[in-house]
Order: C-alpha cells, then sequence, then structure tokens
C-alpha cells in the first residue's frame, strides 16, 4: 500500500492504571483508560505492559491459563475500541501461541490501526527476574512500523534497560517508539525512559503501571522472599513522552491513575545532528560491533581492586589553567587514574613528568598524523593509544582516519578502556568495552548538551556497569562526572541493603571547573545480574541484533505481522 505524506503533529497519550488477576476487570479498565485518552484528543494511546493480567503467576501453566490469543475476546474489545475512534492503540498482553514445537506465552506488543486491524505483534526481547521462569523471549527481531503519520517501533520495559531492543529501532528509521512497562523501579523514568529517546533522537511514548504488580494474595510472601519491601511492589507510575533532544514534555505522577497527553511533532526525530553538526546515525560504524551479535561466553577477566581514586580535571572556558600542575598536584595525593578533556594542550613528555614517581596514570587526547588518539600515560611514557572511532564535526579538518577497534589496558588495579570524545555518544562504544571485560573506562570529552552526562553517558556506565572517569572543558551544559559503581547491586541478592526504588542507576558526582576526585570501585564490574537470571551485558538479545551490525544502506525493515 502506498502511503500518504506522514504527518508531523500528533496528538500521544501513555495512561498509567493498575492491573490484577481479574483479566475482565482489566479489560474495562483499560477500555476506560482509552477512552478518557480519546476526549483529551489522542491519536495514538500506549497502554502498560502486562495490561491483561498482573505479572506474577504461581507457575508457567497458570501464565498459560491466564494469557490472551490474538484471536480472542481481549484483544478483540481492543481492536473494537481502536476503529471506534479511529486510534492506533499499543497494547501489551501475555499471548498464548500453539505451535509446532509446543505452545509459547509470551510478552506481547500489539499494534492496533485505526481500522481495528492488528498492524503489528512484536514480543519481548528481554526478560526481567521472574518473568524467565513463566515467560518466553522473542524469537525474531522486531519490525519498524509504517503508519498513515509516521515510523514506529515497539518495545516494553526491560528491553529499554538496557540499549540494544531501542537502538535496533532506531538505526532502522524509527521517528516514534512506544514502551509499555510494568515497573516499580523509579530509575525508569528518571534514566532508562528518556536515554532511549536521546541516545537515537527519536520520541519516546512510555505507560507504566501503579498498584500492586503482584497479586494481593501473595505479595507479602513474595515481599519477603526477595527483599523489596510490600510498598515497593508497586508500580511506580510516570508514565511520559520524551522528545528526541532528551526533554521530558510529559509526565504522570508516581502514583494514580493518569493520561498523559502531549502534542508531538515527528519531524524532530529526522535530525540526528549535534550542535557541532556531528550525525550520530550516519556515523555509526557497523562493521565494528560484531561482537554485540556474537553469542555470550561470560566474562573471563578477575575482578579488579576493590576501591581506586579517580580524579577528572575540567579546566574552565575563559580561565587559563596548567593542566601538568593539576596532574602533578592530584598524583602526588594518591589519584591512581586522572583524566583530561578531549585535545588538552599539554604535551606527552609534560604529562608523563607529571606522574613521575608515582603510580598514576593519565588520560589525555590529541590530534597527531590525521588522527585523533586517546592516550594513556605513565611515568615511564605512554602505555596505551586509542585511536578515535567515529567521525565527529569538531575535527572534521584535522581528522582524515580513524581507529578499526577498542583497546584495553591492564593496569594493577584493573582494566581500563579510553572512549575517545564522540565515541561516546554511541552506545555500540560502550557495550564493546564491557564485552572486552573492562572495569574503569575514561572519556577525554567534550560536553556539548544538558543531556551528554545524565542521562546519556549515565546510562552507558548503569546499562554496562562501567565506573566512568569523564572530563570536558566547563560549558554552559556542563563539565565532566565520575561514577562509580554501587556494591549493593542485585535485586533478590541477600547481602543487598534495604531496597529504595532504584534497580541500576548509579550516583554520578558531577565535576565543575577544576578537579574533581571520587572513589571508584573497578572490581564491581564483574557483577552483572541486575536480578535472577538476567545479566545486563550477556543478556542482550545478541541473536536477534543484527539490526546493529548491518551495513548503514541496507534498508529499513516494513510492518509485520
Amino acid at each position: 500500500m502506498e502511503l500518504s505524506t506522514p504527518r508531523r503533529d500528533l496528538r500521544v497519550a501513555a495512561v498509567q492504571y493498575a492491573v490484577t488477576e481479574d483479566t475482565e476487570a482489566n479489560l474495562a479498565t483499560g477500555l476506560r483508560m482509552v477512552e478518557e485518552a480519546v476526549a483529551q484528543g489522542a491519536e495514538v494511546v500506549v497502554l502498560p505492559e502486562f495490561c491483561n493480567h498482573v505479572s506474577w503467576y504461581d507457575d508457567r501453566a497458570h501464565a498459560h491459563r491466564m494469557a490472551v490469543t490474538l484471536e480472542g475476546p481481549f484483544v478483540a474489545a481492543l481492536r473494537a475500541k481502536a476503529a471506534e475512534h479511529g486510534i492506533h492503540l499499543m497494547a501489551n498482553c501475555t499471548v498464548l501461541r500453539e505451535r509446532a514445537d509446543g505452545p509459547r506465552v509470551t510478552g506481547t506488543n500489539i499494534l492496533i490501526g485505526p481500522d481495528g486491524e492488528i498492524l503489528a505483534v512484536t514480543d519481548k526481547q528481554v526478560l526481567m527476574g521472574s518473568e524467565r521462569d513463566h515467560l518466553d523471549p522473542a524469537d525474531a527481531a522486531s519490525p519498524v512500523v509504517e503508519t498513515a503519520f509516521g515510523r514506529v517501533g515497539l518495545y516494553s520495559c526491560m528491553d529499554g534497560v538496557i540499549n540494544e531492543t531501542p537502538r535496533m529501532l532506531g538505526v532502522q528509521g524509527a521517528q516514534l517508539l512506544l514502551n509499555s512497562l510494568n515497573s516499580f523501579a523509579l530509575d525508569e523514568a528518571s534514566l532508562h525512559v528518556p536515554v532511549r529517546a536521546v541516545e537515537n533522537r527519536v520520541w519516546v511514548v512510555a505507560a507504566n503501571k501503579v498498584g500492586p504488580l503482584v497479586p494481593e494474595r501473595s505479595i507479602d510472601a513474595v515481599a519477603e522472599r526477595v527483599g523489596v519491601p510490600k510498598d515497593r511492589l508497586h508500580g511506580a507510575g510516570e508514565a511520559q513522552i520524551v522528545a528526541p533532544d532528551g526533554t521530558v514534555v510529559a509526565i504522570g505522577p508516581l502514583t494514580g491513575e493518569a493520561v498523559v497527553i502531549a502534542d508531538i511533532d515527528l519531524s524532530l526525530a529526522d535530525d540526528k545532528t549535534r550542535p557541532d553538526g556531528t550525525d550520530v546515525m550516519a556515523s555509526r560504524r557497523p562493521e565494528l560491533y560484531a561482537a554485540i551479535a556474537a553469542r555470550p561466553t561470560g566474562r573471563v577477566a578477575g575482578p579488579g581492586a576493590a576501591e581506586i581514586t579517580a580524579a577528572v580535571v575540567c579546566p574552565a572556558e575563559d580561565e587559563p589553567t596548567d593542566l601538568a600542575a593539576s596532574v602533578r598536584d592530584a598524583a602526588a595525593q594518591g589519584v591512581a587514574l586522572i583524566v583530561l578533556p578531549e585535545a588538552s594542550p599539554v604535551s606527552v613528555e609534560d604529562l608523563r613528568a607529571a606522574v613521575a614517581g608515582t603510580e598514576a596514570v593519565v588520560v589525555s587526547s590529541l590530534v597527531e598524523d590525521g588522527m585523533h588518539v586517546g592516550l594513556v600515560v605513565g611515568a615511564d611514557g605512554v602505555l596505551l593509544r586509542q585511536p578515535q572511532l567515529h567521525v565527529s564535526a569538531r575535527h572534521a579538518e584535522e581528522v582524515t582516519e580513524l581507529g578499526d577497534g577498542l583497546e584495553v589496558l591492564s593496569l594493577p588495579w584493573g582494566r581500563l578502556a579510553v572512549v575517545v570524545g564522540d565515541d561516546a555518544l554511541y552506545p555500540e562504544t560502550f557495550r564493546l568495552a564491557a564485552l572486552a571485560d573492562t572495569d574503569v573506562v575514561a572519556v577525554p570529552f567534550t560536553t556539548l548538551t544538558g543531556q551528554d552526562l545524565d542521562p546519556l553517558l549515565l546510562e552507558r556506565a548503569a546499562e554496562n556497569r562501567l565506573n566512568l572517569a569523564v572530563a570536558s572543558r566547563a560549558t554552559a551544559a556542563g563539565a565532566g562526572m565520575l561514577v562509580p559503581l554501587s556494591p549493593d547491586f542485585t535485586l533478590w541478592a541477600p547481602d543487598r541493603g534495604p531496597f529504595t526504588g532504584v534497580i541500576s542507576r548509579p550516583e554520578p558526582m558531577l565535576a565543575g571547573p577544576g578537579v574533581t576526585a571520587a572513589v571508584l570501585r573497578p572490581a564491581q564490574a564483574t557483577n552483572r545480574m541486575v536480578t535472577k537470571g538476567t545479566d545486563l551485558v550477556d543478556g542482550r538479545p545478541w541473536a536477534l541484533a543484527g539490526a546493529l551490525t548491518a551495513p548503514r544502506d541496507s534498508g529499513r525493515s516494513n510492518s509485520s505481522r
């Protein structure tokens, strides 16, 4: 079918409400919330994850019994409601499919068009914790769906806690990502939802639950079992709509039903350029990302030191700074790792002299022989040269050659990688670092936007379990930061402290002008288990990730069922 010119102005809605074990009541609630959204002019409505039944089951057989079918009355009622109002509706349900190899129950996003027809069905790719006991993961990649108003991608909850699923949709040309959530984590709204918009330069509409996520009959036992207080096993709300620059344009409350509405301009998702002109999609290097789509092998390297002190030097733009003196002072105070902004005007010899007589290493970068190269310098000289991997508009005239891979340096306290300049804008770069068993990443950088540090680089630490040390000249958008990994990680861990509502968001130390130091924890990079059975790195949907390694001109995928 030939589509007319896509619309650019669109009113979208993300709704939040509670779901129980009563499937009929849940359907009635969902239909009522759709009516409320339509009454406010919504043309696209997103319902929360597992809208047919609360997500906790007694066993796999129970999940099978309570799942809906695509041909059954639950989905039929949603289709009729979409057709009644001529809207696009996304609902996520547990769906039963009978197949030759046996029945499968999946967490499934169903996109329904304004004529009531199902436009796309996509299954959840990354299962979280107990979901793995009851559900089956996707066995096919999610397509980008061509609609009358633009290109749409669908994903759900844990799919967005790591980057691969939304990234696949972004690189295939999606303008709008619809995300259904079933989350009690406060860091969904503060980090994992908005970062998927800004890293892909797309709109995100995310609907979450409120109310208990576990049946009332078993919530006390579950709370004791998993070590999460009963009142924390409730959906965290904050359904939201996020613009391509990472701005949250509308957000719901933490509790209570809500319809979150915004008018969006889809054409904003067609602009992939940074303030300096760098196109963050055109500059990707798929040929370098093969490891992301390879079968996981697990971490091989042992843990690094429990703690080190690291420092970032962030000169004020309008004040001269003696960088060598700053390095010398930090090294003399026992700082193990010192990071300078990209292209800092200080020679290798001056850096070597600044750390002479200490165990410190300093990281900077320079442009030499047509390459932008990150340097790790110790008392004995240069220990690592890491060329920049992606094109940057800032260095277009000087840099004519790029690197062909990411190197990792083994130091007495752990494994160090250097992400040079704009390489930090690509989630793939940090995934490669994690797959190479990196403990700490040094980032000589230039901060250009208010979202560069948080959520963009903060998510790189969170989703890969990497300590970060980011240094930039202080700009109006910020300077650098240090991100130590928490030792209190992994839900259901017997020795973790009281759960505060945050699952994987680290606590960064933002740096202002001058020298900022903090304790990093290299050994914590070995623990990637966010919850039972869910590894943030090896749990990526590697077998479905061909879109990340495909040549950039391989075209977009189309809608499928």
